[in-house]
């Protein structure tokens, strides 16, 4: 009985937190960042399959390659890790933050039974959510631009090679890393202001100022290029001056719990 006396608590805590997360997860749905993800994720792979089968007379040399998964994966990427995902990133995660200033339900939420850490966190897991989404379409999108173009020409043969499913994963998993600063950063952000345009243009200054500064010496302390940097590792084998898998994640934890104790002192929340 102590025993389940004790961990009762943590049940109901859990519990709150996931009903608190299925909550902002349906929100979402209702917005435009829900698109914006899924055109965001199919943008550049569609651009492929089109660019591929316009050019179909070099499609034959590429599916029989050994490289053909890896040419295309590295094609998808290079756009999406310099341009693409860190501007997505900025704007949805400013337009998820921002849906209760635009609904005019602040007052609403912090009436209702849920503690102000259950709301902070639900709210940032279902922007981290909304990431892992859009990395499952993206690498959705980067198989059928490699298989549509086999299916509509009949030369075309479907890639001999296998997918090296391990290592799309652990490249997909280093992207998703250096996201994380940039997904926190907008959420700080978005919550301390009332007006959408201050966390968009925020983060548009920091990526623009980050990509200015990238040769900077210390440009690796800007957490904006992590992605651009992680593709230049990735693909030219350069490697950053730091670790920058261990800055992404130190940057998370450090401005979460910011971010964390700015939410609870500020005095008007919504």
């Amino acid at each position: 009985m102590k025993v389940f006396s004790w961990t009762l608590p943590i049940i109901k805590m859990i519990r709150a937190f996931i009903y608190s997360f299925q909550s902002e997860w349906l929100k979402r749905k209702r917005s435009a960042a829900s698109w914006l993800v899924i055109l965001g994720a199919f943008f550049i792979p569609v651009s492929i399959t089109i660019g591929r089968i316009i050019n179909f007379d070099s499609l034959y040399a590429v599916n029989t390659s050994k490289e053909a998964w890896s040419k295309v994966f590295g094609w998808a990427w290079q756009p999406m890790a310099f341009f693409l995902l860190p501007l997505g990133v900025i704007l949805a995660t400013s337009l998820i933050t921002q849906l209760e200033f635009k609904n005019n339900t602040w007052k609403q939420l912090h009436t209702s039974p849920q503690s102000l850490t259950t709301i902070f966190f639900a709210k940032l897991l279902a922007v981290i959510t909304m990431l892992f989404q859009f990395f499952i379409l993206f690498n959705i999108g980067i198989y059928l631009a490699v298989v549509i173009p086999s299916i509509i020409f009949r030369g075309i043969p479907y890639p001999e090679a296998a997918i090296p499913f391990m290592k799309f994963f652990k490249i997909d998993l280093k992207f998703f890393i250096c996201c994380l600063p940039i997904i926190i950063l907008q959420y700080i952000v978005g919550l301390q202001f009332k007006n959408f345009l201050i966390p968009l243009g925020f983060g548009l200054a920091l990526y623009v100022g980050s990509m200015m500064a990238m040769n900077w010496k210390y440009g690796y302390t800007m957490p904006y290029i992590y992605c651009a940097l992680n593709f230049i590792k990735e693909s030219h084998g350069d490697q950053p001056k730091v670790n920058i898998y261990i800055f992404s994640v130190g940057y998370f934890i450090l401005f979460t719990i910011a971010g964390y104790i700015l939410y609870l002192n500020k005095k008007e929340k919504g």
